[in-house]
C-alpha cells in the first residue's frame, strides 16, 4: 500500500535546494525549482558527504543506488526533505505533475503509484485550462481584494466570484480581448458592490442533459451542474448525470409524466424565478437539447419577462444520438440526403402532417413514440409496410436496446422485445445501411419475430 501523502504548496523563495545528478531529469528538476524562486545548487554528479548541509529541500536524480542511500542517511541527519527520483520508499516527498497557468497551479499526484497516470491527467487538464486561466486568475484576485476592502458581505462576494467563473471572461481572454473580459468582470464587481441587503441576483441556465450517457454532456453543462444551487430536472434525465452535481446542490424533479400528476409549466417557471431572485444559480436540466421539443423557448421568454438573467447551453439530442448509438446514420451518401424530426406525443391521435412529412424526407425520426402501434400503422399505410424501421430504447446507456424490423412489424417486434422508454423510432433505408448488427454496441445479436434485436 502506498503512503498517505499530505499535499502542500511550498514557498521556496530564496531557500537553498540541492539537486544531484547529471541527468535530463536533474536538469528538469533544477529548472522547476528555479521557476519557483528557489536558490538552486545543482551538483552534476552523485552524492558526496556534506552535499546536503544547510539545504531545505533536495532531489537526488543521479541514478546511483549506493549514492542515493548515502544521501538518504545524510538527509535524515540534517533534517533535509529529500526526494529520490523513482525510489518512492526513500522519499520524504514526491513531486506532483503540475499544470501552471500564471498564479494558478494544479498539482496531480498518485502517491507514487503511477507517474504515467499523473502525467496523462495533467495533459488532459492542460487542454481544459488554457493559457487564458493565468490572466483570469489574476483578474479574480484583483476583484477579491477590492471587494474585501469595500466591505462587501462574504456571501455576496462568493456569488460574484461564481458568476465571474461561469461568465464569458475566460473565452474573451482566450480570443485576445482582455479589455472586454475586464468589462465583464467590472460589471459583476459593481453589481456586488451595489447589491445591498437583497444580495446579488442569481441567474437561470437551461442546459441539455443529452440522451442518457453523462459523457455526452458538454463541458459547459458539466461546469454549471458542479456549481448549481438548485437543479430542476426532467423525469428522464439519466441518474449518472446527477453525480456531476455539487455536494450541496438541491435536485428537484419537475418532469412531466403521462397519466400522472406533475408540475405545471407555470409552477416550474415560478419556482425558477423565485430561486434566481433569492440569488441562487438555477439550472433547468432538460433531456436532450433544451430547444428541441423541450419547451425551452417558453421558459426563456417567461424568465426574460420577469427580469431574470438567463442563458442556454445546448445539448446532444436523442434525435441524432440514438440512431448514431445504434449504428444508424440518419444521412448517408446515395441513401438519405434529408431528415425530419417529430415528437411522438403530437402524432398519435387525429389528423396531422405526419404522412406528408414522412413522404417528403428520406429519414424520419420520431422522439418518444408512446403510441407506437398507431404511429407505425399510419406510416406503413403512407410509406409501405416494408419500409425499414428501428426502435432504439434507452439510447447511449448500459441498457440500450435496438430492434429492427419493417415498419409494418416494428411495433409487434418492440413489444415482444419488451423495450422500455425513453425510445426513438427511426424510419428509412438508413436503418440497414450498415447492416443489422448494432455497430456501436456489443454486437451481440438475437433474432426475434423476424427482427434484429441487439442489447448493448
Amino acid at each position: 500500500m502506498s503512503a498517505a501523502y499530505y499535499p502542500v504548496v511550498l514557498d521556496l523563495g530564496a531557500r537553498c535546494c540541492v539537486v544531484l545528478g547529471d541527468t535530463a531529469l536533474a536538469e528538469e528538476k533544477s529548472a522547476g525549482l528555479r521557476a519557483a524562486g528557489a536558490s538552486v545548487v545543482h551538483l552534476r554528479r552523485p552524492f558526496q558527504p556534506g552535499d546536503l548541509t544547510g539545504a531545505y529541500l533536495a532531489i537526488d536524480a543521479s541514478d546511483d543506488p549506493g549514492a542515493q542511500r548515502a544521501a538518504r542517511a545524510e538527509a535524515d541527519r540534517e533534517r533535509v526533505l529529500l526526494n529520490v527520483a523513482d525510489v518512492t520508499h526513500q522519499c520524504d516527498w514526491i513531486a506532483p505533475a503540475l499544470v501552471r497557468r500564471g498564479p494558478l497551479q494544479v498539482a496531480i499526484s498518485t502517491s507514487g503509484e503511477s507517474p504515467f497516470l499523473a502525467r496523462a491527467l495533467r495533459e488532459r487538464i492542460e487542454m481544459m485550462l488554457g493559457e487564458e486561466w493565468g490572466p483570469f486568475t489574476a483578474m479574480m484576485g484583483g476583484m477579491r481584494r477590492r471587494l474585501r476592502r469595500a466591505g462587501v458581505r462574504g456571501d455576496v462576494q462568493q456569488r460574484a466570484y461564481r458568476r465571474l467563473v461561469r461568465s464569458r471572461a475566460t473565452s474573451l481572454i482566450r480570443d485576445g480581448n482582455e479589455a472586454a473580459a475586464s468589462a465583464v468582470a467590472l460589471t459583476i464587481e459593481q453589481s456586488a458592490r451595489t447589491a445591498g441587503s437583497q444580495g446579488l441576483m442569481g441567474e437561470v441556465i437551461l442546459a441539455g442533459a443529452g440522451p442518457g450517457d453523462p459523457d455526452l454532456l458538454t463541458m459547459g453543462a458539466r461546469a454549471v451542474l458542479a456549481d448549481a444551487d438548485v437543479v430542476y430536472h426532467d423525469a428522464l434525465v439519466g441518474p449518472g448525470v446527477f453525480r456531476l452535481c455539487g455536494p450541496r446542490t438541491r435536485l428537484v424533479d419537475v418532469g412531466k409524466r403521462s397519466g400522472r400528476r406533475s408540475a405545471t409549466q407555470h409552477d416550474i417557471n415560478a419556482a425558477m424565478i423565485a430561486a434566481a431572485r433569492s440569488g441562487e444559480l438555477v439550472v433547468r436540466l432538460k433531456g436532450g437539447d433544451p430547444f428541441l421539443f423541450g419547451r425551452g423557448g417558453e421558459e426563456v421568454a417567461a424568465l426574460r419577462e420577469a427580469g431574470i438573467p438567463v442563458r442556454v447551453i445546448p445539448g446532444v439530442s436523442a434525435a441524432l444520438a440514438a440512431p448514431a448509438a445504434a449504428g444508424i446514420p440518419v444521412t448517408h451518401r446515395g441513401v438519405s440526403a434529408s431528415v425530419a424530426i417529430v415528437t411522438g406525443h403530437r402524432v398519435g391521435g387525429g389528423p396531422s402532417g405526419l404522412e406528408a412529412m414522412a413522404r417528403s424526407v428520406d429519414t424520419l425520426v420520431v422522439l418518444m413514440p408512446a403510441e407506437l402501434e398507431i404511429i407505425t400503422g399510419r406510416l406503413a399505410a403512407a410509406l409501405g409496410a416494408d419500409r425499414p424501421a428501428a426502435v432504439v430504447s434507452q439510447a447511449t446507456t448500459t441498457n440500450q436496446q435496438v430492434v429492427r424490423a419493417p415498419i409494418g412489424e416494428i411495433a409487434a417486434a418492440a413489444r415482444a422485445a419488451r423495450v422500455e422508454p425513453p425510445s426513438t423510432l427511426v424510419v428509412g433505408d438508413v436503418v440497414n445501411v450498415l447492416g443489422e448488427v448494432d455497430a456501436f454496441a456489443t454486437g451481440e445479436v438475437a433474432l426475434l419475430a423476424g427482427a434484429a434485436v441487439s442489447p448493448r
